[in-house]
């Protein structure tokens, strides 16, 4: 489903991603854990074309990212069409970014008919069964001041799954949230990967990654310093680097 292949992405002089690889089953839960500055998120947002990549390629669903390869020549997409890629990539971010003035209901229906052209009707229907499936039917005419932190969150996630999108990013979305407030979020996260979704989820609850990931890659310095079976990793981790920082967070 997702394939990177010797990612790299500079600002200025600064080599953020040093040659990234990373392979993601259709399906699969794969966890990015590391330090703050890590390259962690920078990844993400090359996967979903918030940022431009420096050197290397992204495919997602077979499909070359952000370019057109030419007679072995890559040449940049125009705005229009990496859009349309942009729509089949749902993203979660660390803050919520949802439209204040607007009720969480409006804030799921925005996409689907701003973007996808979607009736009215449709998109409320939708927007609902959305709401309902993240365990708030009954907050859908709540606007976010009223709303917690991880009910904010589980809306954000609702808005994303509104674009029916084939792979779903995490950037670190619990890390804003309260203690109490996380078990909430994980749950929902928890019964998408059931679902089948493929997901990239970029965090430090190493208790999730252990229960539900599928993969788990170890990033620092903008390199992979260790991926592989999660279990295996937490439990005996083979790189001196790795045991530092799960001894730190665990």
């Amino acid at each position: 489903m997702v394939r990177i292949e010797g990612l790299h992405k500079y600002y200025g002089q600064h080599h953020v991603l040093r040659g990234i690889d990373l392979t993601v089953k259709q399906g699969e839960v794969s966890v990015v854990i590391g330090p703050s500055g890590s390259g962690k998120s920078t990844m993400l947002r090359c996967i979903n074309l918030l940022e431009t990549i420096s050197a290397g390629r992204i495919s997602v669903d077979g499909q070359l990212i952000g370019y057109r390869e030419v007679n072995g020549r890559l040449h940049d997409l125009k705005k229009k069409e990496i859009a349309a890629q942009r729509r089949e990539i749902g993203m979660v971010f660390q803050r919520f970014n949802l439209f204040p003035h607007k009720t969480a209901l409006q804030n799921v229906m925005e996409a689907p008919t701003q973007v996808k052209r979607k009736g009215e009707d449709f998109a409320r229907t939708q927007a609902l069964e959305l709401l309902d499936r993240v365990g708030l039917a009954q907050r859908a005419n709540h606007y976010p001041a009223q709303l917690s932190g991880g009910q904010q969150q589980r809306v954000a996630i609702a808005r994303a799954l509104a674009m029916e999108p084939g792979l779903m990013l995490f950037d670190e979305p619990t890390s804003a949230l309260d203690p109490e407030l996380v078990g909430d979020v994980l749950n929902v996260m928890k019964d998408l990967a059931k679902s089948g979704m493929t997901m990239i989820v970029v965090t430090h609850e190493i208790g999730f990654a252990r229960e539900v990931g599928d993969t788990l890659t170890f990033m620092d310095g903008g390199v992979v310093v260790e991926s592989g079976d999660p279990r295996e990793i937490i439990a005996n981790p083979q790189h001196d680097r790795t045991k530092e920082f799960l001894s730190r967070v665990l």
